[in-house]
């Protein structure tokens, strides 16, 4: 399930967040990757333990806090701190598979990676190439959306982003650990919360509603880890 979520920051709060990552410091993005990933992976990166790194990851967990359609189809646990990537100069990160488990950088929290996020902080006008290729069997997806947009999929899936052959591309990323591990048990509470959703627009007296949403916490009860 690869969803779209779009306008997650205003085009005020990212041109605050771009003045942010225009100054900071960027380092080797490798220097971040496993031993396999860093043969494929040629980008920039802020460091974790950056100033405008953490202020940025905190504003964007604001905002995923803000959003229904993540909430519904993403059903958090836990959040991997959001992390800040840099592609230019023909930049790339080849084919690849985010690792399934991740622990938080300083501390002994490990995060199940069952979705994968990236939040765009350019425009695709300002740069050619760096589309974020997703392979998985819903098929092969190519995603380039505006800045302060959203997109959320499996980290089953192997993805990668094309070369950036010109202009810059900046980006955060990072990881969710779901209530729900199955991909597809996620699909199906986010099409029955939309099913919900668009009755309750149309109908909110209508008596099935009551029924639909027993349904729907029956479920979620059933299969979530908490």
């Amino acid at each position: 399930m690869l969803i779209r979520i779009p306008q997650l920051i205003s085009r005020d709060q990212i041109a605050e967040a771009r003045a942010l990552l225009e100054a900071a410091d960027w380092v080797d993005g490798a220097a971040t990757a496993g031993h396999q990933a860093q043969l494929a992976k040629r980008n920039l990166q802020l460091p974790d333990d950056s100033p405008e790194a953490r202020q940025l990851g905190d504003f964007i967990l604001a905002c995923l806090g803000q959003s229904q359609t993540f909430m519904a189809a993403a059903l958090p646990n836990r959040i991997f701190p959001p992390m800040f990537n840099c592609y230019q100069g023909g930049g790339e990160y080849g084919f690849h598979v985010d690792n399934s488990i991740r622990r938080v950088p300083g501390t002994s929290v490990k995060v199940r990676t069952d979705l994968s996020m990236t939040v765009f902080f350019s425009d695709p006008d300002e740069y050619e190439g760096g589309e974020l290729e997703v392979l998985d069997t819903y098929g092969e997806q190519k995603v380039k959306f505006a800045a302060g947009d959203a997109v959320l999929y499996p980290s089953t899936s192997m993805h990668r982003v094309t070369p950036v052959t010109q202009g810059r591309r900046l980006a955060s990323f990072f990881w969710i650990q779901s209530l729900i591990r199955s991909d597809d048990q996620r699909r199906t509470l986010y099409d029955l919360d939309l099913s919900i959703q668009a009755i309750t627009a149309q109908n909110p007296d209508n008596p099935e509603l009551v029924r639909l949403s027993g349904v729907y916490h029956k479920l979620l009860q059933q299969w979530s880890e908490t």
